[in-house]
C-alpha cells in the first residue's frame, strides 16, 4: 500500500463525540463532520474518510493529540497513517490561526490537519503495539497504582498507631507487611501486649520468615510504658486499623498477582517464536539484555518495555533520555545561559529511571563511584541519579544494538559509557 500522503485529517477527540476536519495537500478544507464515540460512530468515521477523499487508507494521514485509545486503534486497524502531537505543541500551532487565543473544536480539528501538512516532523507516527506489550503495560500500571494505594493505607495506619500505640512503629517502617499486621492482630493494644507470650510472637516471626527481629526484643518494645489516651481513643483507633488492615491484605494479594503477571508476560516476550529474519530485531533477547543490567528488576524493566517500547525498538537513546526526563533543558540568550531539569516527560518512565539509577548506584561499583564523584562536585542527590540514569540508558541502547548481555566485569566500551 502506498505511503504517499494526499489527504490530511485532524481529529479533535472527546469523550462523547469527535470533531473531524479533512484538508487536501494545498490546505483547502474539503469536509467537516462530527461523529459520536462508539463502534458505529468510529466505523462511520472511517467510511466517511474513504468516501470523501476517494483514496486508499494509506494515502490519508490523521493527526490527533492522544497516542492511544479506541479512536487511534480503529484508525490503525484500518491502515490509516496516524500521527500524534503533544497538546502543548498544538497550543503553539493554534497561535498561527488566532493571535487572540480563540479556541473551539472546529478550529482545533483544522489546526491539527494543517499543522500535519506543514510540520509533519513535529508529529510522531503511531503503530499498533504488540498485544503482549499492551497487556504488560496495563499490568505494569496496575501494579504502580496498587503500590501507591498500599502506601496511602500504610500512612493511615501509622497515623492511628501514633495516637495510642507508638511502640509498634519502632518495629518496622513497612506497616503494610503481612507479618506486621499479623503481629498487630496478636497484640492490638498495649494492655493486650502485656499478656502475649513470647512463643506466640516467635511463631509469627518464624511463619513469616522474619529473621532480623527476635521475639524477646519485640516483646520488650511492645510492653514499654504506653501513652495516655483519652477514653474511647484506643477502641476507635483499633477499629480503624482493623478496617485498614483488611484493605491492605487485599491490596497485597492483588499486588502479588500483578507481579506474577509481569513475570509471565515478560517471559512471553523472551520466548523465541521464529528464526530471526535478516534485519529483524531479536525482541525476545531485548528483555534479557535489559534484565541483565545492574539495578534493573521486574518492575523497572516492565516499565521500560511498556512506556518506551517503540523507542527501545529503534534504539533511540536521545529520544529515550528526553522522554524519561534525564536530558536537561538549556536556555540561552546572549550572555544568559542556564541549564534546568526537564519536567515535560513521561512521569512513570522518569520514576523508573530514578529508581533504576538509585539501585544501580548501590549494587554496581562503577555507578557507585560515579555517584560519589558527582556528589563531591556539589550535585544534589536527584541530579546525580539522573546523570547515572542517563548513562544507563546509553549503555542499554548500545547493548541492544549489539545484542549483547551486560558484562559485570566491564569491557572497554561499557566502562567508557558508565564512567
Amino acid at each position: 500500500m502506498s505511503e504517499e500522503v494526499n489527504w490530511l485529517v485532524g481529529i479533535d477527540w472527546a469523550s462523547q463525540e469527535h470533531q473531524v476536519c479533512v484538508l487536501d495537500m494545498n490546505g483547502k478544507s474539503v469536509g467537516e463532520r462530527i461523529f459520536p464515540h462508539g463502534g458505529e460512530g468510529l466505523t462511520d468515521l472511517c467510511a466517511w474518510l474513504l468516501a470523501i477523499t476517494g483514496a486508499e487508507p494509506g494515502e490519508i494521514a490523521v493527526a490527533i493529540e492522544v497516542p492511544h485509545g479506541p479512536v487511534v486503534e480503529t484508525l490503525l486497524e484500518r491502515k490509516f497513517q496516524v500521527y500524534s502531537i503533544n497538546p502543548k505543541q498544538l497550543d503553539r500551532f493554534r497561535d498561527r490561526f488566532s493571535i487572540a487565543g480563540a479556541k473551539d473544536d472546529r478550529r482545533d480539528g483544522h489546526v491539527l490537519a494543517d499543522s500535519l501538512r506543514t510540520d509533519r516532523s513535529a508529529f510522531r507516527r503511531l503503530a499498533m503495539d504488540d498485544p503482549v506489550v499492551v497487556e504488560l503495560r496495563e499490568w505494569s500500571r496496575m501494579a504502580d497504582d496498587l503500590q501507591r494505594e498500599r502506601n496511602r493505607l500504610a500512612n493511615r495506619v501509622r497515623d492511628q498507631l501514633w495516637r495510642y500505640y507508638p511502640q509498634m512503629l519502632e518495629l518496622t517502617s513497612d506497616l503494610w507487611a503481612d507479618w506486621f499486621l499479623e503481629l498487630w492482630r496478636l497484640a492490638p493494644t498495649p494492655s493486650k501486649a502485656k499478656r502475649v507470650r513470647k512463643t506466640s510472637i516467635e511463631a509469627v516471626l518464624k511463619t513469616r520468615r522474619v529473621r532480623r527481629l527476635k521475639a524477646a526484643d519485640v516483646l520488650a518494645i511492645l510492653t514499654t510504658k504506653p501513652l495516655f489516651a483519652a477514653p474511647g481513643v484506643e477502641a476507635a483507633a483499633t477499629a480503624h486499623i482493623r478496617a485498614l488492615a483488611a484493605r491492605i491484605n487485599l491490596v497485597n494479594q492483588q499486588l502479588k498477582a500483578a507481579h506474577h503477571q509481569l513475570d509471565m508476560l515478560s517471559a512471553k516476550l523472551k520466548a523465541p517464536s521464529k528464526e530471526n529474519e535478516p534485519g529483524q530485531h531479536c525482541e525476545q533477547h531485548d528483555v534479557e539484555i535489559l534484565r541483565s543490567m545492574p539495578g534493573n528488576g521486574r518492575i523497572i524493566s516492565a516499565t521500560l518495555l511498556t512506556e518506551a517500547w517503540d523507542l527501545l525498538q529503534r534504539r533511540d537513546y536521545h529520544a529515550l533520555r528526553t522522554l524519561s526526563g534525564v536530558a536537561p533543558v538549556t536556555r540561552q540568550s546572549g550572555k544568559h545561559h542556564i541549564v534546568l531539569r526537564r519536567y515535560a516527560c513521561n512521569r512513570r518512565l522518569a520514576n523508573a529511571i530514578f529508581h533504576w539509577a538509585r539501585v544501580a548506584s548501590q549494587v554496581d561499583p562503577k555507578c557507585r563511584a560515579r555517584y560519589v564523584e558527582l556528589r563531591r562536585r556539589g550535585h544534589r542527590h536527584g541530579r546525580a541519579l539522573r546523570t547515572i540514569g542517563d548513562r544507563l540508558l546509553k549503555v542499554a541502547c548500545t547493548l541492544l544494538e549489539r545484542q549483547t548481555l551486560f558484562d559485570p566485569v566491564y569491557s572497554t566500551h561499557q566502562a567508557a559509557e558508565i564512567g
